[in-house]
C-alpha cells in the first residue's frame, strides 16, 4: 500500500453513499430522472424495484410521477443490459448504454435464437425470423401498445413452438413468442410500455420505437465508467467488472480512460475514484432508507463490506447473490424489511444499531406504507428474513 495516496475511510464512504446516491433528506432528487442519474441505473428486473428504489431517493412523489417518467414523458426506459440484467436508465444514458453493453448482448440472442432454430429441424431459419419480427412490429404499428399474448393473436408466426435440446435430458417443447419479442427488445426496435394491471405488475405492452443512436463502444464505455465511479467510487476494478458483466480488460480501459485515480482505504487495500475526488467528506444529518430488492445501493459493488456486516448476508441474500429488502442507517445495513398480506410493513434489525436508528426506522416503515397504499409488494427474488418476516 503507497502511505503517499489519499485516504477515505470507511465511515466517508458511507458519507458518499449517503449523499450521492440520494439517500440523506437533504440530498434526495427532484425528478425521477435526477433518482436514476445518481446510481447510474435503477434495477428493473423485479417491476416494484424501480418505483420503490425511485421513491426512496425523491423529495416527494407518487407512483404516478414515477408511472409519467417511463411511460409518458419516457426520460426513463428500461433496458437489457449490465449484467443481461433489465435495468432503467434515463433517455440521456440509454445510447451509451445499448452501445457499451446492450448491442453484444443482442447479437447473443440473435445467435442463440438462430441455433435454437436450427436445432428444431422445422426449416425455421433467419429469413423466417427476420419475417416474424417484422409481422411483429407491423402489428404493433397497426394496435398500437400491446401485451405478448395480443401480439401472438395477431402474429401466427409467433404462435410457432420449437424444440431446444432435442435429445437431451432437458429437451423441452418452447413457444417462440417470448424469445423473438425478447430479441427485438434487446435490439431497441421495441420498448416496454405501461403494463396491465398496477405498477407492480411485469405484464408490459410493447410498442414500436427506433433503435437508439449510435455511439462508439470506447466513448459509451468511458460514460458509463465515469458516471459509475462518481456514483460508486472508491471501488475496485473487480467491482466495475462485475457491477457492469464486462470483461476485465474492457472494464480496465474505461476506468484507465477516465483517468481513474489510485486511493487508500483504511482497510489496508486500495480503491480508485474519479479524478480530484479525494477531498474529505463530511457527514450528512442522520438517515434511514428501506430499500427494495436489488437497489443499486445494495447491489452497486461485488465487495461490499464497508455497508454490509458479512454476519448479516446469509439472512438478506437469496443464493444465487440477489439483495432482499433491506433496512439502513447512515450508510449501512442493519436489517431487512418486508409487506404482510393485510398491507403491514414489518422489518427486523440485525444487531443494536441503538434507539435513534430504531426510531428513524419506525418513521420510514410509516412513509413507505402510506406511499405503497394497496399495493402489495412480493420480491421476485426470496430471501430468508423476507420469508421468516412475511410468514
Amino acid at each position: 500500500m503507497n502511505a503517499a495516496l489519499p485516504l477515505i475511510t470507511q465511515a466517508e464512504r458511507r458519507h458518499r453513499l449517503g449523499r450521492r446516491h440520494c439517500l440523506a433528506p437533504s440530498a434526495r432528487a427532484a425528478t425521477v430522472v435526477q433518482a436514476a442519474d445518481a446510481v447510474v441505473a435503477l434495477h428493473a428486473t423485479d417491476a416494484a424495484t424501480v418505483f420503490l428504489s425511485a421513491r426512496a431517493r425523491l423529495t416527494a412523489s407518487n407512483p404516478a410521477a414515477i408511472e409519467q417518467a417511463l411511460y409518458a414523458d419516457v426520460s426513463l426506459v428500461r433496458l437489457l443490459s449490465m449484467r443481461n440484467t433489465l435495468f432503467a436508465v434515463s433517455t440521456e444514458l440509454a445510447p451509451h448504454v445499448d452501445s457499451s453493453t446492450a448491442r453484444a448482448i443482442a447479437v447473443k440472442e440473435r445467435r442463440s435464437l438462430l441455433k435454437h432454430l436450427e436445432e428444431d429441424g422445422q426449416g425455421l431459419d433467419a429469413a423466417w425470423l427476420a419475417e416474424a419480427e417484422r409481422a411483429t412490429l407491423d402489428a404493433l404499428d397497426t394496435r398500437g401498445a400491446s401485451t405478448g399474448s395480443q401480439l401472438s393473436a395477431a402474429v401466427p408466426a409467433l404462435r410457432r413452438k420449437i424444440t431446444v435440446g432435442r435429445g437431451k435430458k432437458y429437451e423441452a417443447e418452447t413457444g417462440v413468442a417470448t424469445r423473438v419479442i425478447r430479441l427485438l427488445a434487446a435490439d431497441g426496435r421495441i420498448r416496454r410500455d405501461r403494463p396491465r394491471g398496477a405498477w407492480t405488475s411485469s405484464q408490459y405492452r410493447w410498442v414500436h420505437t427506433e433503435p437508439w443512436p449510435a455511439v462508439p463502444v470506447a466513448e459509451a464505455r468511458a460514460e458509463i465508467a465515469g458516471r459509475w465511479l462518481h456514483a460508486y467510487g472508491p471501488a475496485t476494478e473487480a467491482d466495475f467488472k462485475w457491477w457492469t458483466g464486462w470483461t476485465l480488460t474492457d472494464a480496465r480501459k474505461a476506468l484507465a480512460a477516465i483517468g481513474a485515480e489510485p486511493v487508500r482505504l483504511d482497510d489496508g487495500t486500495t480503491a480508485l475514484v474519479s479524478p480530484g475526488d479525494t477531498l474529505p467528506e463530511p457527514a450528512p444529518e442522520p438517515w434511514a432508507a428501506l430499500l427494495p430488492a436489488l437497489d443499486p445501493s445494495g447491489m452497486g459493488w461485488a465487495d461490499r463490506g464497508f455497508h454490509l456486516d458479512p454476519a448479516f448476508r446469509a439472512s438478506l441474500f437469496d443464493y444465487a447473490g440477489n439483495i432482499g429488502p433491506t433496512v439502513w442507517w447512515n450508510g449501512e445495513i442493519i436489517g431487512g424489511w418486508a409487506q404482510r398480506g393485510d398491507g403491514r410493513i414489518v422489518w427486523r434489525l440485525l444487531g443494536n444499531p441503538g434507539h435513534a436508528a430504531e426510531r428513524a426506522v419506525a418513521t420510514e416503515a410509516g412513509r413507505l406504507a402510506e406511499w405503497i397504499g394497496d399495493a402489495r409488494i412480493t420480491p421476485r427474488f426470496r430471501t430468508p428474513l423476507e420469508r421468516e418476516l412475511v410468514s
